[in-house]
C-alpha cells in the first residue's frame, strides 16, 4: 500500500476552515429558516429548486439532482413539505413511474418570505465578509469540485 499524499500545514489550514466554516454556516442558515420560517435548509432549497422550474414542478429524479439529496431523502422531505401543503405530488400522465413534485401557491408565498429572511443570513455570514475576488475564486473552485464529483446518486 503506497503512503497517501499528506496535506501540508497550510493545505491542512484551509481544508480544516472549510470544513468549520461551511458546517457552521449551515448550522446558522438551518436554524435560522426552522426558527423564523419552519423550513429546514433542505426543504427550502428544494421550494427554491422548483419555484425556479417551468410551471414550478420538476420530477423528481431530476429535484434530486438540481437540490444535491438522494432520492430516498429528496422522498422523505418532500412528505414533510406535503404535509405542510408547500408540495403537491403527481403521476406524470406519459411515464407510470415517474412523478412530479409541484410548489404548491402557498409554497410559494412561504418560500418568498424565507428567501428576504435567508438573503440576510447569506449575505451577513458570506457575502459580505468575502472579498469579490475571493468570492469569484470560492465560486470557480467549487465548480470544480462539483464537476470532480458528479451526479448526485
Amino acid at each position: 500500500m503506497s503512503e497517501p499524499r499528506w496535506l501540508d500545514a497550510t493545505q491542512q489550514r484551509d481544508w480544516r476552515a472549510y470544513v468549520d466554516g461551511s458546517v457552521r454556516l449551515t448550522e446558522i442558515m438551518d436554524r435560522d429558516l426552522k426558527t423564523k420560517h419552519g423550513l429546514s435548509v433542505s426543504e427550502y432549497e428544494i421550494l427554491v429548486r422548483l419555484s425556479e422550474a417551468p410551471e414550478r414542478r420538476l420530477r423528481m429524479a431530476e429535484l434530486a439532482e438540481n437540490a444535491s439529496q438522494s432520492r430516498s431523502r429528496l422522498s422523505h422531505t418532500c412528505s414533510r413539505l406535503e404535509s405542510k401543503g408547500l408540495v403537491k405530488r403527481d403521476s406524470c400522465p406519459n411515464d407510470k413511474r415517474g412523478v412530479y413534485a409541484h410548489l404548491t401557491d402557498e409554497g410559494f408565498a412561504a418560500l418568498d418570505r424565507a428567501a428576504r429572511d435567508h438573503v440576510e443570513t447569506v449575505r451577513n455570514f458570506f457575502i459580505d465578509v468575502i472579498e469579490p475576488d475571493d468570492l469569484a475564486a470560492i465560486g470557480r473552485a467549487f465548480n470544480l469540485v462539483l464537476k470532480r464529483l458528479g451526479p448526485t446518486s
